[in-house]
Order: structure tokens, then C-alpha cells, then sequence
């Protein structure tokens, strides 16, 4: 089978062909738009999203923040508690340093006491042996 083509056919052909692709510049036309929808509302669930994670980052630092401020509080009291501990130390070091004094005096003392003790043991006994020696002269004597 030949066929030929009349100019009928041609415009009936060339009229489906513009048919065929006004259709098809529809379809995509409609194809982008819903395309463009759902990204739209893809980027505005996104965006919630990603507001509602960094509200949630703000509140969570803001609450780190001022966790960080009451421990700034606590270790300024912490200073505060080492620095009377300090004085309170130096109050200690102080008592020991005069009991120190104070046991160096005893032994002074002490020492003292006992040279007196020994110079006046020394002269009770001289004066023992000088005893003994009397009355042994006058008992020689006597003889």
C-alpha cells in the first residue's frame, strides 16, 4: 500500500504534531508546577524544622549559660571558703609559733634548772667531802 499525502493530510498531520506538543509543553508546564509545590513545602517543613532545632540550641545554651553562671557563683564562693581557710591557717601558724616559743623557753629552762641543780649537787658534795675531811681531822686529832 502506497499512500500519498495531500496537503489535507499534511495539515492534519502537522495539526496532531502541534496537538502532541501543546500537550506535552502542558504536561510539563503542570509537571513543574507540582514539582515547585512539593519543593515549597519540603523547604517550609525544612525551615520549621530547622527554626524549631535552633529555638531548641538557643534555649538549651541559654540554659547552659546559666548553669555556667551559677557555677561562676559557686566558685567564687569556693574562693571565698579557701581564703578564710587561709586566714584560719595563718591563725594556727601563729599558735604553733608561740607554743614553739614558748617550748624553747621551757627548755631554757629546763636547762637552766638543771646546771643549777648540777653546780648545787657539786657544792654539797665539796662540801660533804669537806665535812668528812673535819671530822676526820678531829678525830685524828683526838688520837
Amino acid at each position: 500500500m502506497t499512500s500519498s499525502w495531500t496537503d489535507e493530510r499534511m495539515d492534519d498531520l502537522k495539526h496532531q504534531v502541534d496537538e502532541m506538543g501543546r500537550r506535552i509543553d502542558q504536561g510539563f508546564a503542570s509537571q513543574r508546577q507540582e514539582m515547585n509545590a512539593r519543593f515549597d513545602r519540603m523547604e517550609t517543613k525544612f525551615e520549621a524544622r530547622f527554626e524549631k532545632i535552633a529555638a531548641g540550641f538557643d534555649e538549651r545554651f541559654e540554659r547552659v549559660d546559666q548553669r555556667f553562671e551559677k557555677v561562676d557563683e559557686r566558685f567564687e564562693k569556693v574562693d571565698e571558703r579557701f581564703e578564710k581557710v587561709d586566714q584560719r591557717f595563718e591563725k594556727v601558724d601563729e599558735r604553733f609559733q608561740k607554743v614553739d616559743e614558748q617550748f624553747h623557753r621551757t627548755q631554757e629552762m629546763v636547762i637552766g634548772l638543771h646546771a643549777s641543780i648540777t653546780r648545787l649537787s657539786v657544792a654539797f658534795a665539796v662540801a660533804g667531802i669537806g665535812l668528812a675531811a673535819t671530822q676526820t681531822g678531829l678525830i685524828l686529832t683526838q688520837l
